[in-house]
């Protein structure tokens, strides 16, 4: 047995142990430098951004501003960032009073209470400013911003973000399944974005998109989407933060949106991407821990990201904590409709659709990994009918899973990926 491998799960980490005949290949981001002073990185990223005036120099003459944040399912160190941030702006002449920060909760449910505490990350916060969640049904909360040059999606935006004077996004950049990279103008859309507009670019015709992928910028339909929609917009800026396997910052870039977040993406691609001479008939993964591994609907991230390493008819192993259970209600409705019709039918219920059901896309990601080989899950957070709804093969036993898989393949070779969906395995050329 091998005793020495652990991968994230919830807030801490699951010990592997590996059956003596396996051949363990360890994958993990190259890795980075932590930042020495993150204080100290953070005020030089605003005095000298990217492709901007000074955080300072921006907020003098405004008289409002709005903070875009994450949800509570990106560890994002806000803690770190939205009290100097502030100060500034305060600092510049915007009075506290006009200043707001939202927290961009696309079709996720709202962070209240304790947890929008810890999502914030310094009680000074709530107590100095206003602090709101992004609700994308209500529909007097947006403005119509009109349509998409290019496929004609519906832009409609949050009215507290559209109508300020200062508008910065913050984030983190990590490779994300769908849209490449998040971070970015990504936390406009769909963070602070209506249902409608969600929905379109989550639809059949930009999901099955082949250039929609993680780490893809090049030609992806929902990036050159969320581009237009900031052009529409207008003037934004951004803070974008990348850590490591440990959540340490490594980077932090500040400035235009579009320009600072390439710079983010630049920094961190190389070391995330990580080539692999072969494929593996059995791929050992995580949901990357907390705050993503919350939910099984975020835990599908992790079943998709590994793919180009996972041998045709492999197994692919994901352990997610699922602390709060499943996801939304009408996630388990798509997964109820997965489950009756098979993952072929029910594609072929989305396809004729220019609007995706809510939730209903991460159903369609699962059908990736569904078709590419045998999909397993081991977590301590699902019971009852909701593992049923999965779709997927529950485990019970790491070590027996990984057995078993060694066993029906014949391949003693097992790639281990314990950051989950932070990594991207590629089979090198």
């Amino acid at each position: 047995m091998t005793d020495d491998i652990a991968i994230s799960y919830g807030r801490g980490h699951l010990p592997l142990r590996l059956p003596a005949s396996a051949v363990p290949t360890i994958v993990r981001k190259r890795q980075l430098s932590k930042l020495r002073d993150p204080k100290a990185a953070l005020l030089a990223a605003f005095a000298d951004p990217v492709a901007s005036q000074p955080l300072a120099k921006l907020a003098t003459g405004p008289k409002s501003a709005c903070i875009l944040i994450c949800d509570i399912t990106r560890p994002v160190p806000n803690g770190l960032f939205l009290r100097p941030m502030i100060e500034t702006m305060i600092a510049s002449g915007i009075p506290r009073e006009n200043i707001s920060v939202l927290v961009a909760t696309g079709l996720h449910r709202p962070n209240l209470g304790d947890e929008l505490a810890e999502l914030v990350g310094d009680p000074w916060i709530l107590a100095n400013v206003r602090v709101e969640n992004h609700y994308a049904r209500d529909e007097e909360a947006h403005v119509d911003l009109g349509r998409t040059p290019t496929r004609g999606t519906p832009v409609k935006l949050d009215r507290l973000f559209v109508e300020a004077d200062l508008r910065i996004a913050t984030g983190l950049v990590e490779p994300h399944f769908m849209a490449g990279w998040s971070g970015g103008r990504k936390v406009i859309a769909p963070g602070v974005a209506h249902h409608e507009t969600i929905r379109t670019f989550h639809s059949a015709r930009f999901m099955e998109d082949p250039l929609a992928v993680q780490c893809n910028l090049v030609g992806n339909p929902l990036h050159e989407e969320q581009l237009q929609i900031v052009k529409m917009l207008g003037e934004v800026y951004a803070l974008n933060t990348v850590l490591d396997e440990d959540r340490d910052l490594v980077c932090i870039t500040f400035g235009e949106i579009i320009a600072s977040h390439q710079a983010a993406v630049d920094f961190v691609s190389g070391a995330t991407q990580v080539g692999l001479p072969r494929r593996f008939s059995t791929v050992v993964t995580s949901s990357a821990g907390y705050p993503l591994d919350k939910t099984y609907y975020q835990t599908i991230k992790g079943m998709v990201t590994p793919l180009d390493i996972l041998a045709p008819g492999g197994t692919l192993i994901i352990a997610s904590e699922c602390s709060e259970g499943f996801g939304s209600a009408e996630f388990r409705e798509a997964q109820a409709k997965l489950v009756e019709l098979g993952p072929e039918r029910f594609l072929a219920t989305l396809t004729a659709k220019s609007l995706a059901e809510i939730d209903e896309w991460q159903t369609e990601m699962q059908l990736k990994p569904m078709r590419a080989g045998r999909v397993e899950l081991y977590t301590t957070g699902l019971a009852g009918d909701d593992r049923r709804l999965t779709g997927v093969n529950l485990v019970d036993d790491l070590s027996a899973a990984i057995e078993n898989s060694i066993r029906r393949s014949g391949d003693p070779a097992v790639a281990v990926i314990p950051e989950g969906p932070y990594v991207i395995p590629r089979l090198a050329a």
